[in-house]
């Protein structure tokens, strides 16, 4: 089993670049031409938030018809950028999303690995956040199965990654939600969006990354003092492959015509 995980695509109802640097919509075009290009494909991709820039009708329009070009299924939760109602509108047709409730949470059964989507967005806020009712929500889906491997995706990290101008909008009840999954030795991986770059640590005894952005990365800034900013890196995203009894495996898979592939004289 192949996912890839895609992530903050921040596309636009409109034409204006973003940032005034970016086509959000063309770079979503080549995510959605390099996925359907792999071999192989993945089976699913998850799509972590920060779907649209602005929330608009307009705007997830768009990206529905800009998705339905993916050659297999696509989950999306929301990041900090995006409206529960009108996600929970837009993407009715597809059956995944709760229908009705505060939160958009939904687990998908169809595959060897359980994917387990969470909603961390707090409207109005940059940061995220595992409140009592999400995470008593959580407990009960983890109790269901606690011998099925799973994966949770999510947008915001529940976890510092060393850049400062990132881990200051912080995550609330990231302490009592890592103790929840260390209790749950199924839970394989942890995945995230938010930050604009491959990162990966071991957090609450599995493993935990954030994705690259399908359309512009942040910089990597570890002096603690330096201003937040974004670099023209090529636009990624994340593939894991399941193995059965052997874990999950991720990969960086860049974005770009990069040449072709040159085979290794002699074999080495």
């Amino acid at each position: 089993m192949i996912i890839a995980q895609i992530s903050d695509f921040h596309l636009r109802a409109g034409s204006k670049p973003l940032k005034g640097v970016f086509d959000a919509k063309a770079a979503l075009a080549a995510c959605i031409a390099h996925l359907n290009s792999l071999k192989p494909r993945p089976d699913v991709v998850l799509a972590t938030g920060d779907l649209v820039q602005k929330p608009s009708g307009k705007a997830y329009r768009r990206l529905g018809r800009m998705l339905d070009r993916l050659k297999m299924p696509v989950y999306a939760i929301p990041g900090n950028h995006d409206d529960r109602e009108k996600m929970r509108q837009s993407f009715a047709a597809k059956g995944y999303l709760p229908a009705r409730g505060d939160f958009l949470h939904y687990v998908i059964e169809d595959f060897p690995l359980r994917l387990i989507g969470l909603d961390t967005l707090v409207p109005g806020a940059v940061g995220g956040e595992m409140c009592a009712r999400r995470r008593r929500w959580l407990a009960a889906r983890l109790g269901e199965e606690s011998n099925r491997p799973t994966a949770i995706f999510m947008h915001h990290p529940p976890f510092d990654t060393a850049i400062a101008y990132m881990d200051k909008h912080g995550f609330s009840g990231a302490a009592k939600l890592e103790r929840m999954i260390r209790r749950h030795p199924q839970v394989e991986w942890v995945m995230c969006g938010h930050l604009h770059r491959p990162i990966q640590r071991r957090w609450a005894a599995t493993m935990a990354s954030t994705s690259p952005s399908v359309a512009f990365q942040m910089a990597l800034e570890l002096d603690h003092r330096a201003p937040s900013g974004f670099v023209m890196e090529p636009a990624a995203c994340n593939l894991f492959v399941w193995q059965g009894g052997g874990g999950l495996v991720c990969h960086t898979s860049l974005i770009g015509d990069f040449g072709p592939r040159h085979p290794f004289a002699g074999g080495g």
